[in-house]
């Protein structure tokens, strides 16, 4: 019997079916087949993501004419580079450099205050921080559209309006709840012994934050910050209802210099514009990209 089972193993090795087959050579078919609709989904999904910014790049070199005659598939029959001059020959870069006065400041003043009031909200120990955190959860729910005509009213009574503190304030006032909330999730996943032993080797609470606290959180930092910019960067309802002069205008303003009277758009120069804006947050979400994925992870489980 012995003898019998292993002629039969030498000839039927694991991995080989009866007919002399490889296992994984014989179910490849029936795994391409199943992996088939997530291919296919991802396929879609890539075409959906690609093609809109491949359409934008491609018709940011095409004239006006060659836009109508076929917006969607035909290639520039010159490549040149005359609607971006014509963009920043039109003050874009004016534009440019009123997105970066009013955007950085606030993104340091957001990431500044939002990550001390996570660590206050969810390290410190102190009666009432359950009800301040629910205060900047409510903060959340409330939409940007109802406070804007109060803010506005505030802003024209205490002599703010054309200078960019406006926007500086409602951007931080906006960008804080969700901020706070977020950091302080972020800081409940370290482990609260690494506080108490800081605190046991004599360091004060300012020094178990900056010391401590922010090397631990630092990818998380990124995270935030990058979401938050992208907010700022990207908002056109806030900038359009506090800037009141052409000096003023954030980037998103500026788009809407490229159409013309009834609605009538210069294509070509919009495309470039738009282009030029999109490549900037892309460059730099693909340098933060690593920060950001671990950053997104961080808080998910409780160290």
């Amino acid at each position: 019997m012995t003898t019998q089972t292993t002629a039969i193993a030498s000839v039927h090795p694991r991995g080989l079916t009866s007919g002399g087959v490889p296992r994984s050579r014989r179910s490849t078919p029936r795994r391409f087949f199943a992996r088939l609709p997530i291919r296919i989904l991802i396929a879609v999904l890539l075409i959906v993501e690609i093609y809109p910014m491949l359409w934008m790049f491609l018709g940011s070199f095409k004239t006006q004419s060659e836009f109508l005659n076929d917006p969607f598939w035909a290639l520039p029959k010159t490549w040149s580079l005359d609607n971006y001059v014509e963009v920043f020959d039109s003050g874009f870069g004016h534009y440019i450099v009123n997105s970066i006065i009013v955007v950085f400041p606030s993104l340091a003043l957001i990431l500044l205050f939002g990550v001390a009031a996570g660590f206050a909200l969810e390290v410190m120990v102190w009666k009432g921080r359950g009800t301040v955190l629910l205060l900047f959860l409510a903060g959340i729910m409330v939409p940007t559209q109802m406070i804007l005509l109060p803010l506005f009213t505030i802003y024209f009574r205490t002599g703010l309006t054309g200078t960019y503190w406006p926007l500086i304030l409602t951007y931080v006032a906006t960008g804080l709840p969700l901020t706070v909330f977020m950091m302080a999730t972020f800081f409940r996943s370290v482990p609260r012994e690494i506080f108490e032993a800081s605190t046991l080797d004599g360091a004060s609470i300012l020094r178990s934050f900056w010391a401590v606290g922010l090397p631990l959180v630092r990818n998380a930092i990124f995270t935030v910050g990058l979401v938050q910019f992208f907010f700022l960067w990207n908002d056109l309802l806030i900038a359009l209802t506090f800037t009141n002069s052409d000096a003023l205008r954030t980037i998103q303003v500026g788009l809407l210099n490229f159409t013309g009277q009834y609605g009538a758009v210069q294509y070509g120069p919009t495309f470039a514009a738009i282009a030029v804006n999109v490549l900037g947050t892309l460059l730099l979400y693909l340098f933060l990209n690593q920060q950001v994925m671990k950053g997104l992870t961080a808080g998910s489980v409780k160290g």
